[in-house]
């Protein structure tokens, strides 16, 4: 929500790559682009604006897709997208774009009052963002939102469930509710991901970053309060241990101190069942190693996620940002937030982000490393 997020109007599409035989690098080719979205579903919803008509919408923009694909049935890929986007932040809900027999089907869990959400489910706000969603090997999905309220700033984490071979998702759990105000106490939940354990249906790991600024704290808005004497980041964390039934109370897994944050937290899982999550390491003073700014670093977990080690860092995130060519304003890219994969067989690590050190500050590229070691130690960067 907070973080560098793609705020560009999009038509989300889909395209197929051919892979050579067990998923490993080969032959490649690229599908014609398909449309997996239309107009709006929420333009019939009542009560459906959002909150404060303090920002232009975009109605009939989808932005952010996340995909993926269901291992229990190659052919069923969800898609999901924020639908209408607030210049401003979020947007009216978050929509499923799922695979059928005939094309592709639009479907949403209730995050939102435009989606569905009430009191009594615990979707009872006006904006999502962050939209994200994963398959477990049973088949079933798990779709997650940063939900808030742009009139009060109530803020949540939310946690829907989409069974095998369903097409309705389930009333949201919520993970985390946070409240406060801009200028006083402050606590809003940021660019969460969901993880479904590869080596056993009964596990999915959720993990965010929850911004803080403790009452008292003055100028504590969305634009100021990372400056706060008493502001953190720290990385939060849930899962279920049994298909979704359940969550387990969030907690704080990581805390980088005072006035320092993560941010773009990401589980992978490897072959053994140990945990890695990568993000950005955001040092906002020097720390006792004389460490300040951006940083990609992981934590591991080996006894899926009931303790974490102490953070090992990967790189420098050097990014320099991307600008409008023709006008030089910034573009909001998602420059500060890594990115993570494993291979399934041979548990090597890859991470990738935006970094200017190849160009001597000139301009982002894309920087890679890797490890064999399960995050233990990492290659230097290379373009």
């Amino acid at each position: 929500m907070f973080g560098p997020r793609a705020l560009a109007s999009l038509t989300a599409v889909a395209a197929a790559l051919v892979l050579g035989a067990g998923g490993q690098a080969g032959t490649y080719t690229v599908a014609p682009l398909t449309n997996v979205s239309g107009p709006s579903p929420f333009g019939a919803f009542a009560s459906c604006n959002g909150g404060p008509l303090d920002a232009p919408l975009y109605v009939n923009s989808e932005v952010e897709p996340w995909i993926a694909v269901n291992p229990a049935n190659t052919s069923n890929v969800i898609a999901v997208f924020q639908q209408d986007r607030w210049r401003n932040g979020g947007a009216r809900g978050l929509v499923a774009s799922a695979t059928t027999g005939a094309g592709w089907s639009e479907s949403w869990a209730p995050f939102t009052y435009c989606s569905g959400g009430t009191t009594a489910n615990g979707g009872d706000f006006e904006r999502a963002s962050d939209p994200w969603v994963t398959f477990s090997p049973n088949g079933s999905a798990y779709q997650i939102s940063i939900s808030f309220n742009e009139s009060n700033f109530d803020n949540s984490v939310l946690v829907s469930k989409l069974s095998n071979g369903g097409t309705t998702w389930g009333a949201p759990t919520t993970l985390i509710r946070d409240s406060g105000e801009r200028d006083s106490s402050f606590a809003f939940n940021d660019k969460e991901s969901i993880t479904a354990d590869p080596t056993s249906s009964n596990y999915v790991y959720a993990i965010w970053d929850r911004l803080v600024s403790p009452n008292g704290t003055s100028n504590a808005s969305v634009t100021g309060f990372e400056h706060a004497p008493s502001y953190r980041g720290p990385t939060w964390f849930s899962r279920t241990t049994n298909g979704g039934a359940s969550w387990e109370p969030a907690r704080a897994i990581y805390d980088p101190g005072q006035i320092n944050q993560t941010i773009g937290n990401q589980i992978v899982v490897l072959p053994n069942g140990d945990l890695v999550d990568v993000f950005d390491l955001i040092y906002n003073v020097k720390n006792a190693h004389g460490h300040r700014g951006l940083s990609v670093a992981v934590i591991r977990s080996t006894d899926k996620g009931v303790t974490w080690s102490k953070a090992t860092v990967i790189a420098k995130l050097e990014t320099v940002g991307v600008t409008d060519p023709d006008n030089g304003y910034p573009v909001r890219t998602g420059d500060i937030i890594p990115d993570i994969a494993v291979d399934a067989q041979s548990g090597a690590l890859y991470v990738v982000w935006q970094d200017a050190r190849f160009s001597g500050g000139s301009h982002d590229d894309v920087a890679f490393s890797s490890s064999t070691d399960g995050g233990l130690t990492w290659s230097m960067p290379i373009k």
